[in-house]
């Protein structure tokens, strides 16, 4: 028997039976073995959702051995991989076939289909999250039996199964239309959140992917504008000095002490904030896509993203910093904003509509409960959808009124897994009994 915990902290399990199966042949067989006992499983990650969506009950199944590429077709940039491959290993994987992923999140220790079942995503006003890339997906059902689907076969499974949660079954492989390698130029920049809010349409249609990170108790955000590059522009990375600094020593090892220090001092906060918006300085470098889409995250924190209709992004973030003002909350981590086309899967969090997307963090040793429930009153003003795998209070009967298929996708799941084979606490708690 095993314990399984999560990368936060936040969830765990213990005297959980743990199955590798080798193959696709194996997990069908090891799913339906289990679900004829009666016993409740989940396929389980990285464990990197910080909410309960993948906490296993009695049985959880490693992906471990369908963790590679299994088809890749460099003409087409149609690519077949095992649920379980690390998005880290994908991107090197797809790099060797000269493709890469048309837009990712901002970390990539997921499983590739962790990452898509809870609707993961990146930033770009004319681009969708990962699952909007998966053009199939093989579906290991309650009973064993493996669907194929895609918009042709299955159509109604493949609308909910790509953000479903893991609630539908076990997804064994997934297609995913790649594109060809491009470098992308980076351009960071610090600038004062009033001008950043101000000309934000302008600058999330300017470019192909834009993100800011506004520092609490300041006036000064942090933007992002990475945009590929022409024919003949060659790559031009970060020194290897400046981006240890940056990205290691300031974003990870510094921000840890300066975390520690605001649990100690947390009347400190502001004037930390202030000071390191200040050391804020602007780069600008050319290197592969997913080299500059992820970046490494180790200090251990709390987070809440809601998306809501990228028009109402600005006032969503002007009442945030009214909120903060006003209750004396002292918040070390910066406010993440990033937007998303709309696409049509069923529950993904940009469904029908232009999306824009607020992540608000927490230092893991700091109280998160006050700030977390403010946060979720704002955005529940606009119709706002928590990601999945992100902390929320949100429950069946609030998220049927916020996506329009949300009953077919339940139909769906009566269908496919009428025992509840998959269930369990969080899934009860969005979806119902």
């Amino acid at each position: 028997m095993s314990t399984w915990r999560n990368w936060a902290g936040t969830e765990s399990a213990t005297g959980i039976e743990t199955l590798r199966p080798g193959s696709a042949d194996e997990l069908a067989a090891a799913v339906k073995s289990a679900a004829e006992q009666g016993k409740k499983l989940k396929a389980v990650g990285s464990g990197h959702s910080f909410t309960g969506c993948s906490v296993p009950r009695q049985v959880m199944i490693r992906l471990d051995g369908l963790s590679s590429i299994v088809n890749a077709d460099k003409e087409s940039g149609r690519v077949t991989v095992g649920a379980g491959t690390g998005l880290r290993k994908l991107n090197a994987g797809l790099a060797a076939f000269d493709l890469a992923m048309a837009n990712l999140g901002d970390i990539d220790k997921q499983t590739v289909s962790g990452a898509i079942s809870t609707g993961t995503h990146g930033t770009g006003a004319r681009l969708g999250g990962l699952a909007t890339q998966v053009v199939a997906l093989d579906l290991v059902t309650a009973d064993g039996s493996v669907l194929h689907c895609s918009a042709e076969e299955n159509p109604d499974v493949f609308a909910a199964a790509r953000v479903s949660v893991g609630a539908l079954g076990v997804i064994s492989s997934l297609t995913l239309q790649c594109v060809p390698a491009f470098l992308l130029r980076a351009q960071e920049m610090p600038l004062p959140l009033g001008e950043v809010l101000d000309g934000f349409d302008e600058l999330a249609d300017g470019n192909d992917h834009f993100e800011f990170y506004w520092f609490p108790h300041t006036d000064i955000a942090l933007t992002k504008r990475n945009n590929r590059v022409g024919p003949g522009v060659g790559a031009s990375p970060v020194g290897r000095v400046r981006g240890w600094i940056d990205d290691e020593l300031l974003s990870n090892k510094v921000f840890e002490l300066t975390n520690r220090l605001a649990v100690r001092r947390p009347g400190m906060v502001p004037r930390i904030n202030q000071l390191a918006s200040r050391a804020l300085s602007a780069r600008e470098y050319v290197d592969a896509s997913s080299k500059v889409f992820c970046s490494e995250r180790n200090v251990i924190f709390r987070e809440s993203e809601y998306a809501v209709p990228r028009e109402h992004v600005v006032d969503v973030i002007r009442r945030l910093r009214e909120w903060i003002d006003a209750s004396g909350s002292r918040i070390p981590f910066p406010i993440e904003v990033r937007v998303a086309a709309p696409d049509d899967i069923w529950l993904s969090t940009a469904s029908g509509r232009a999306t824009a997307y607020v992540a608000i963090h927490q230092y893991h040793r700091l109280p998160h409960d006050p700030y977390f429930r403010a946060f979720e009153n704002i955005v529940a003003d606009y119709d706002g959808r928590p990601h999945w795998g992100k902390l929320h209070t949100l429950t069946a009967d609030d998220l049927r009124g916020r996506y329009p298929h949300f009953d077919d996708f339940l139909a769906v799941r009566d269908r496919l897994d009428p025992q509840r084979t998959f269930d369990n606490v969080y899934t009860q708690q969005v979806f119902g009994h």
